[in-house]
């Protein structure tokens, strides 16, 4: 058992050199490091193997098409528009996630209907055999709602617990 832990420990100081060496050429060679000069801004897939970038070069901002055997300068743009227009997109972006917040907080059960925690199961009739007047089917038990930002969806456990249940039901031998 000892020698196994050392084992462990000697392997996990062996990767980390490995890594702390391999991340001490990349610094020597510059690779993964900016230096700041070039910064891209946004960029969008045309196709396959095109692109559109735009990108800041100190204080110019240059809109530049690629594939993969060329680059082609497209427009060059005014840095004012395009912090403008970035800001305008941040903007939005925070005014969506409130209103995803704001959803999801009226989403939530009302506090006095969760008093109905009681009763774990209720009882919904069927809609008739098709095919036979008069005849219904049995009541099954149905899950009372949870509580909870997941209740009811693919991530809520009580959901998942009645469906392998039911599945074990129907699989049992007899």
């Amino acid at each position: 058992m000892t020698w196994m832990i050392i084992r462990l420990i000697l392997s996990l100081a062996f990767v980390a050199g490995v890594l702390w060496f391999a991340a001490r050429v990349a610094k020597k060679r510059g690779l993964g490091m900016g230096n700041g000069l070039i910064e891209v801004v946004a960029r969008q897939r045309m196709g396959r193997s095109s692109t559109v970038s735009v990108l800041r070069v100190a204080d110019r901002v240059l809109v530049v098409g690629s594939t993969e055997e060329h680059v082609t300068l497209l427009a060059e743009m005014d840095a004012e528009i395009v912090d403008e227009v970035l800001a305008e997109a941040e903007d939005e972006r925070v005014a969506a996630q409130e209103a995803r917040r704001a959803a999801v907080a009226a989403r939530r059960p009302v506090p006095a209907l969760e008093a109905a925690d009681d009763a774990p199961t209720s009882q919904i009739p069927l809609p008739a055999l098709p095919g036979v007047p008069g005849a219904r089917r049995a009541r099954r038990p149905v899950p009372a709602a949870g509580n909870g930002l997941v209740a009811g969806s693919v991530f809520d456990r009580a959901a998942w617990t009645q469906v392998v249940e039911g599945l074990r039901e129907r699989t049992v031998r007899r």
